[in-house]
């Protein structure tokens, strides 16, 4: 695919609308169209953006009114409302890299989509392993974690969710697929306190991660962050909380393929998008230095072993064949 020169990308840094689908879905039309009006080619969302990130669960594991209420304003793949960003999408001939909670027969996963300017879905995934008290609401993925980089008119773009950035294998899953730009999506991020909380959770720690993503892949990373307001505090009943629970949260930034950060910080509480346009002669600058999935590696000595199957709870007869026969071929090989 011949590359343009330089490719207008747009990342947000906003507050959701808390558990309000319709409103989320509104909002996100209303970004879309600016960063397009703007120029952009490719907006991105942070993990979690509708119907928001659900912030109390790092206060007390339980909420049972917020956690129905959660569930019931979560996304649905190929629904009403995930076509009517498709649609605008397509009207504005924008990219959008969207994080959302999945609701898929009211179980819940965190989960991307990559849109194209042409409105459609080019890849859905969802996040591999939630994260610690994450555990408490979404379910784990089966082999669509996976299908995490898509091609489009203007360049290969790869997602992945939040802490997913220290998992080795599943990187260099996603850095094979020979991503151009990256969307790393996470949600409200906070300083470290200089306590004893882990500064690998903090917005400098999580922000780092983006940072050396970009040194190990030699691609573009958006990073993108929610912010966090009174108004979601007091929604979710976190003031006085462990995390999420002051305002702030936002720390969007763009990181080049050698790890320099192409975008002045943005303050914590400040809805903004930012745009960067990206050189992508700096990607094949960085990657005569260093190629880890090409003149750098050395699969003579080391590769990884995937299993794509999305897995299911009831196979029929025939189903269970297949598998078989698909293992059996496998091993003659």
């Amino acid at each position: 695919m011949s590359q343009p020169a330089t490719v207008r990308v747009a990342v947000t840094q906003a507050e959701p609308e808390w558990l309000d689908l319709a409103a989320g879905v509104t909002k996100t039309c209303e970004l879309i169209a600016e960063a397009a009006k703007n120029g952009a080619k490719l907006i991105a969302f942070p993990e979690c953006w509708i119907p928001g990130y659900p912030c109390w669960i790092w206060t007390r594991p339980l909420d049972v009114s917020l956690n129905v209420a959660y569930v019931k304003n979560s996304l649905r793949l190929y629904s009403p409302e995930i076509k009517k960003i498709q649609l605008c999408a397509l009207q504005n001939s924008i990219a959008v890299s969207l994080g959302f909670s999945e609701n898929s027969n009211d179980s819940v996963y965190i989960a991307q989509v990559m849109i194209g300017p042409d409105g459609q879905i080019k890849n859905h995934r969802r996040k591999m392993k939630p994260t610690h008290m994450e555990r408490t609401i979404f379910g784990d993925a089966s082999g669509e974690c996976f299908d995490s980089v898509a091609e489009l008119p203007f360049t290969r773009v790869g997602a992945l969710s939040c802490w997913e950035h220290i998992q080795p294998l599943l990187k260099y899953h996603t850095i094979s697929q020979q991503e151009d730009i990256h969307v790393a999506a996470w949600p409200s991020l906070f300083p470290h306190t200089g306590g004893s909380d882990l500064w690998s959770m903090s917005a400098e720690g999580c922000q780092s991660l983006s940072q050396t993503y970009a040194i190990e892949s030699q691609c573009f990373v958006l990073h993108c962050t929610t912010l966090l307001t009174k108004k979601g505090i007091e929604q979710m009943n976190t003031s006085g909380g462990t995390l999420m629970s002051s305002p702030g949260g936002g720390s969007s930034a763009i990181f080049g393929p050698d790890g320099r950060r192409l975008t002045e910080p943005v303050e914590s509480t400040t809805e903004k998008i930012i745009y960067a346009d990206l050189d992508m002669d700096m990607i094949l600058a960085a990657k005569l230095f260093a190629d880890a999935t090409g003149h750098y590696s050395r699969p003579d000595l080391m590769c990884l072993n995937i299993n794509k199957r999305v897995r299911k709870m009831v196979y029929e007869d025939e189903d269970a064949d297949v598998v078989e026969t698909k293992d059996e071929i496998k091993g003659e090989e």
